[in-house]
């Protein structure tokens, strides 16, 4: 069998259903091969936008999602995507071609190390320089890609190599199982819970898993502790439970952190130090059990005094089993942040101002989505908003980015959803500055005939930076740009170009788009001008008066 071929059956072993990406003509074995598989090619305008759908795959599967690109400046473009499915834990694997290995035809024309280039940004990377390697690369280049922590990894299969013949034989998956946590240290993190007057939950990005989401809420419903969670941790349990008390949005001084400040004892499922902290710890001040498929990483603000390392899902089970409530916990204080919340997250969301209010988008969106639609955020100021006030009822319904925070990968995110998911509402959120950087795709999209929204929230400049630069009392500099008349640009591609013009128009037209086939682009103003006051002085002022 030609090696190619035997690659791409070892794909289809894995179950690969799609890979992204653009090929080169270091590709062609390889491709040839695809067109004859059961493996559906889905061409790109961008490898990094590859890198980001193939990523999504892998975040919504958990099977790693596949990417291809050539050599040379094609997999250096798979860079930020490989950052961002390896910082993110989203399973991924790119393949890159490579000129001849044997015998050198052109000197050094296009060719840089990629594997050593792809060393640092994941899980495992090599060059294939036997085709009768394949079976077991390929193998191993998934198992990595799937085990917690997931990530990316990466192959270089050269174009010599992929006309070789071979006779290896595929390697299938083996029966695996993740371990479970040592008894003494659940028995620890059991006694911590039972002794503490205000026990409080954490939920991370780790715990955003099909089994975790189904233990954690049996934990809390039958606990009746309250719990919180990180923006990538959205969704895990339904956020209109009566005992949740927000999301970390911000580091420190939001409602909940009053609830973090009080609580003697945060079970702390699935955070990454990856994401930003969702809060600070200090010395003395409580108890913090990790509770991760992994030990904690050890820094400056997070450094846990129990740790439970095995599975999520069997670890909470056993915590569920053998914590009780008890009678002398206090839950007063967290019923009391939970109602100034509330009150605080409906503000706003009536606002009639034009351009509009991040707080009435946030609510008209969620008033139209349905429950299980899914929200793709690219990375921008939007992203604070939608993560605090967004309340997410299923866990993936909100899928943000809060570990590379890259620019960029709204829209390709997006498409990723709708291909995982044909049946569902999709709707990308980007600024107009990262929308840019990847709008071509808004073709892929058209061209596989695909039903999406694209919100597209316009203020004509870099705005995270530019309040960024404000609260540090800079002068405006650099942040402004120009734009294109973006209905224009939407249907040039083929796509159906909307703006409103009033807020009251927009729940409205956004709730025709996600009912109309094809690909629907909305140039949304918005007013950021309260940025500064509400997220850096209000929030703070009215938590701290609590």
């Amino acid at each position: 069998m030609k090696a190619s071929d035997l690659f791409v059956k070892a794909l289809e072993a894995e179950g690969v259903e799609y890979v992204f990406g653009i090929p080169g003509e270091e590709n062609l074995d390889l491709l040839e091969s695809l067109r004859t598989s059961s493996i559906r090619l889905i061409l790109t305008r961008h490898e990094q936008a590859a890198g980001f759908m193939a990523a999504t795959y892998g975040r919504l599967t958990g099977k790693a999602g596949v990417c291809l690109a050539t050599l040379g400046p094609g997999a250096t473009n798979f860079v930020t995507s490989a950052a961002y499915a390896q910082l993110g834990g989203m399973p991924m694997l790119m393949i890159t071609g490579q000129k001849p290995v044997k015998l050198s035809k052109q000197g050094h024309f296009q060719i840089v190390d990629v594997v050593d280039m792809m060393r640092p940004l994941t899980k495992y990377t090599r060059q294939i320089v036997s085709a009768d390697n394949i079976p077991a690369r390929v193998r191993e280049a998934f198992r990595r890609a799937e085990e917690e922590r997931p990530g990316a990894t990466h192959l270089e299969l050269p174009e010599d190599i992929a006309r070789d013949p071979s006779d290896a034989i595929l390697i299938p998956a083996s029966y695996s199982r993740r371990p479970v946590a040592d008894d003494k240290a659940v028995a620890r993190a059991v006694q911590a819970i039972v002794g503490a007057e205000r026990p409080l939950l954490m939920i991370g990005a780790g715990a955003n898993r099909k089994t975790s989401s189904r233990m954690l809420r049996e934990f809390v419903d039958h606990t009746g502790i309250p719990f919180f969670t990180t923006q990538m941790g959205k969704g895990v349990i339904d956020e209109e439970h009566p005992l949740w008390l927000g999301n970390a949005a911000l580091s420190d001084g939001d409602f909940v952190h009053r609830a973090i400040e009080k609580a003697d004892c945060i079970i702390n499922v699935g955070h990454d130090v990856i994401e930003k902290p969702p809060f600070f710890m200090r010395r003395g001040l409580r108890t913090v059990i990790h509770v991760n498929y992994l030990g904690a990483e050890v820094d400056t603000v997070y450094f846990p005094q129990i740790e439970v390392v095995g599975d999520i899902a069997n670890t909470i089970w056993r915590l569920r089993e053998a914590v009780a409530p008890q009678k002398h916990w206090d839950f007063a204080y967290p019923d009391l942040v939970r109602s100034h919340l509330a009150e605080h997250l409906a503000r706003g969301i009536g606002d009639a101002r034009f351009p509009m209010y991040p707080a009435r988008i946030v609510d008209d969106v969620r008033r139209v989505m349905p429950d299980d639609g899914i929200l793709c955020l690219d990375n921008g100021m939007y992203k604070l908003w939608f993560a605090r006030w967004y309340r997410c009822r299923r866990p993936n319904t909100l899928l943000l980015d809060n570990a590379l925070a890259t620019m960029g990968a709204g829209l390709p995110s997006a498409i990723g959803a709708k291909i995982v998911h044909p049946e569902r509402k999709i709707v990308a959120v980007a600024g107009d500055g990262g929308f840019m950087m990847n709008s071509q795709e808004i073709e892929t999209a058209v061209r596989l005939g695909l039903d999406i929204v694209v919100l597209l929230l316009r203020d004509d400049a870099y705005g995270m930076i530019k309040w960024k630069q404000a609260h540090m009392h800079f002068p405006n500099f650099g942040m402004d740009m120009g734009n294109p008349d973006f209905i224009a640009y939407a249907e040039s591609y083929g796509a159906h170009g909307h703006r409103p013009r009033s807020a009251d128009e927009f729940a409205p037209l956004l709730a025709r788009c996600l009912d109309t086939p094809g690909v629907h682009l909305i140039d949304l103003p918005v007013d950021y001008s309260d940025n500064d006051r509400v997220l850096n002085r209000e929030i703070r002022e009215l938590s701290a008066a609590i």
